[in-house]
C-alpha cells in the first residue's frame, strides 16, 4: 500500500539543500536524498539524507532524517504545524534528559530554502515495528521474538515513557506548547477543545464522522475531573512502539514528536495501549493470532507505578480521546487519497476507521 504525502520533487532537493548547508559552514557537501519509506506515518515528510563532504573534513560522511513541514495544498494532517516546537522539544530532551532522542540540527523555519519549514536530525539504526503490514501480523522480528524480548520492548516503552513524565516542572520549560491550544480552563479541556476544532476542519475536508461525532459528545459528558486536576506532564502525544527504534529490544530513539502536549499523563500511556489494540484487532479480523499478551492495561499500569510511583487514573476517556484522534487522522489521510487519486470520494465517512471503529465503539458503550 503506498500513501502518497506530497507532490514535491524529492530529487530537486539535493543541489539546493547543498548549497544551504554550504553557506553555513563554508564546505559543501554532496548529497543524496530519497523519500523515506511507507512502512510507518502518515504525516510530515520524511526525506532521508546521506551527505558526503570534502576529503579531510571531519566526518566525511553523515547520515540524517529530514522532517519537514506539509504544503497546505498536499492536505496536511494537522490543522497547524510548528516544526519549530517539535524541534525545541527533541533538543530540550536531547540536552537535559536521558530519554533516547536523535540530535536536531539545521532547522529552517521559513521555507524559503526547500519551499517548506524542515529540519534535520540524526539517522539512527536499529528496528522498528512495522505498521504495513501490522506487526501483529506474523514475519517481523517483534512477531517472532520470544515471549522475554516482547516483555523487554513492553517494559522498557515503558520505563521511558515514566522517564519523560517524570521531567520536573515541565510545564515550565515546555510552556511554549500551550501556543497552539485554544484558552482557558486545565490543561484536559484545553486539549479536548484542541481535538473539537480538529475534527471540524478534518470532517470539512471530506465529510462528517456519526461515530466521531458521538464519542466526542461522550467525551464532553464525561471528562475525569480527577485526571484533570493533576499538575500536567511533558506527553509526547504520539507514544507508541511504532514510533520506537530498537536495538537489543530497548529503546534507542523515540520518533514523532508533532503531536507533543501538555497534559494528563494518561494521555500517552492510554495511547501506548490503544494504538498496539489496533492492530490485535486488525489481526484478529485477519484470523490471525497476533499478539494479545503485548501491552496488556494491567501489565502496563503495574509496570507505569513501580517506576513513577504514580497510579494511573482510569483509561477508558483516554482510549476514547486516542479514538477520536485516530478518527482525524484517518479523516485527513482519506481527503488526501482523494486529492491524489488513489480512492474515491467514501460515500460512508465510517469507513475510513475500519482500523479502529468497533474498538471506539466498544469504549464508548463501556464493552473494551
Amino acid at each position: 500500500m503506498h500513501l502518497q504525502r506530497s507532490a514535491r520533487d524529492i530529487a530537486a532537493f539535493a543541489d539546493t539543500l547543498s548549497d544551504h548547508l554550504a553557506a553555513g559552514s563554508g564546505v559543501r557537501p554532496a548529497l543524496t536524498v530519497d523519500a523515506g519509506t511507507d512502512a510507518n506515518g502518515m504525516s510530515s515528510e520524511t526525506v532521508m539524507v546521506d551527505a558526503t563532504w570534502p576529503s579531510g573534513h571531519h566526518p566525511e560522511s553523515e547520515r540524517w532524517v529530514m522532517r519537514m513541514q506539509p504544503r497546505p495544498e498536499d492536505i496536511p494532517v494537522f490543522d497547524h504545524y510548528r516544526l519549530d516546537h517539535q524541534y525545541e522539544v527533541m533538543s530540550l530532551l536531547a540536552r537535559t534528559t536521558g530519554v533516547p532522542i536523535p540530535r536536531v540540527h539545521h532547522l529552517e523555519t521559513t521555507g524559503a530554502v526547500l519551499g517548506s519549514p524542515f529540519f534535520l536530525m540524526e539517522r539512527i539504526d536499529g528496528l522498528i515495528p512495522p505498521d504495513v503490514m501490522p506487526y501483529t501480523f506474523g514475519t517481523n522480528w517483534l512477531f517472532d521474538a520470544t515471549p522475554e524480548q516482547q516483555r523487554r520492548v513492553q517494559d522498557s516503552t515503558i520505563d521511558r515513557i515514566a522517564e519523560l513524565h517524570s521531567i520536573t516542572d515541565a510545564p515550565t520549560v515546555f510552556g511554549f506548547l500551550d501556543d497552539e491550544m485554544p484558552a482557558g480552563g486545565d490543561t484536559l479541556h484545553r486539549r479536548l477543545a484542541w481535538l473539537a476544532d480538529w475534527y471540524e476542519s478534518s470532517a470539512a475536508s471530506v465529510g462528517r464522522s456519526p461515530l466521531a461525532e458521538g464519542a466526542l459528545a461522550w467525551l464532553t459528558a464525561n471528562l475525569p475531573a480527577d485526571a484533570a486536576a493533576r499538575p500536567p506532564v511533558l506527553c509526547w502525544g504520539d507514544a507508541r512502539i511504532g514510533n520506537v527504534i530498537y536495538e537489543d529490544f530497548t529503546p534507542v530513539a523515540l520518533l514523532d514528536w508533532e503531536m507533543a502536549c501538555l497534559g494528563p499523563r494518561e494521555l500517552d500511556v492510554s495511547w501506548l495501549i490503544f494504538a498496539h489494540n489496533v492492530f490485535q484487532e486488525l489481526a484478529d479480523m485477519a484470523g490471525l493470532p497476533g499478539m494479545p499478551d503485548l501491552l496488556r492495561e494491567d501489565d502496563v499500569r503495574e509496570r507505569y507505578l513501580e517506576r513513577t510511583g504514580v497510579e494511573l487514573a482510569d483509561l477508558r476517556w483516554f482510549s476514547v480521546f486516542a479514538g477520536v484522534v485516530w478518527c482525524c487522522v484517518f479523516l485527513r489521510a482519506g481527503a488526501r487519497r482523494v486529492h491524489f487519486g488513489e480512492q474515491p470520494p467514501p460515500s460512508d465517512i465510517d469507513v475510513e476507521f475500519f482500523y479502529h471503529r468497533n474498538l471506539l465503539a466498544r469504549l464508548i458503550e463501556g464493552e473494551a
